[in-house]
């Protein structure tokens, strides 16, 4: 059998899904499927958001679709799914990466910051699952690649929900991960640590030396990681590269 890095990894044919990709770590990797050969869903809450990473996507000579949601919403997440069906005519990729992050220790949290974090992170990707791991399932070949967070096993109080969550997602991954192996259908976690995106905008901005002091405590690298930096990753995880591999987690940290 003759073997290349396009059989292994690349992903022409294939339909991806990627929530939250108008920006940061979920840009980065439409961004990357799409150069792999992939038909990329670019997702955000609204069609607008998506149109920067959508043209640069077919300016690149690639293919990209534009679909929107809010996550948040009951019943999103299903909703989602079953228009990438419709959309595509079947995804084969679908990457978790959407999230709601809200930065406040418990005794702080209060039910609508908890109710939105419990939507978007866990309820949004549980529908997602329900709709799309059958039919991955029936046509014999699928992957879900879930993004977490170095906080989903070395939580921080100031992200107790968040971090909680992201444990249980990956919870989720697993006890899939089990039901759907023998199906050609495999499911694992991309666990970054520090990144620097438009998340961390506000923080940097306000203090730049803080920052530079706080991702140099954080890894071995003593740097915050840039979105581009998971998306080998995220190709492995999403190709036939990464087919005996199913309920793992590979955390890109910098060293930690």
């Amino acid at each position: 059998m003759t073997l290349s890095l396009r059989s292994i990894f690349g992903l022409e044919g294939k339909k991806a899904l990627v929530t939250g990709s108008s920006r940061g770590i979920g840009a980065a990797i439409a961004r990357g499927l799409s150069a792999a050969g992939a038909q990329v869903l670019v997702h955000a809450r609204t069609e607008a958001a998506t149109r920067g990473i959508m043209a640069e996507i077919v300016e690149s000579g690639g293919i990209a679709t534009s679909i929107a949601c809010d996550l948040a919403d009951c019943g999103a997440g299903r909703r989602l799914a079953l228009e990438a069906e419709d959309i595509t005519g079947g995804i084969d990729v679908l990457i978790v990466n959407a999230s709601s992050q809200i930065n406040a220790p418990l005794t702080g949290l209060d039910s609508i910051q908890l109710e939105t974090q419990l939507a978007v992170n866990l309820g949004s990707t549980v529908e997602m699952l329900q709709i799309l791991l059958p039919r991955m399932a029936k046509r014999g070949w699928g992957r879900v690649v879930n993004i977490g967070s170095i906080n989903q096993s070395r939580p921080k109080g100031i992200v107790t929900a968040y971090a909680a969550l992201k444990a249980a997602q990956h919870n989720v991954m697993q006890s899939q991960a089990r039901e759907y192996a023998e199906r050609g259908v495999l499911l694992n976690t991309l666990a970054p640590g520090l990144v620097d995106t438009d998340r961390n905008r506000d923080r940097k901005l306000a203090d730049p030396a803080g920052w530079q002091a706080y991702a140099r405590e954080l890894n071995w690298m003593k740097r915050a990681g840039r979105p581009e930096e998971l998306v080998g990753a995220a190709i492995f995880l999403s190709s036939d590269a990464c087919s005996f591999m199913t309920g793992e987690a590979i955390f890109v940290t910098g060293g930690c």
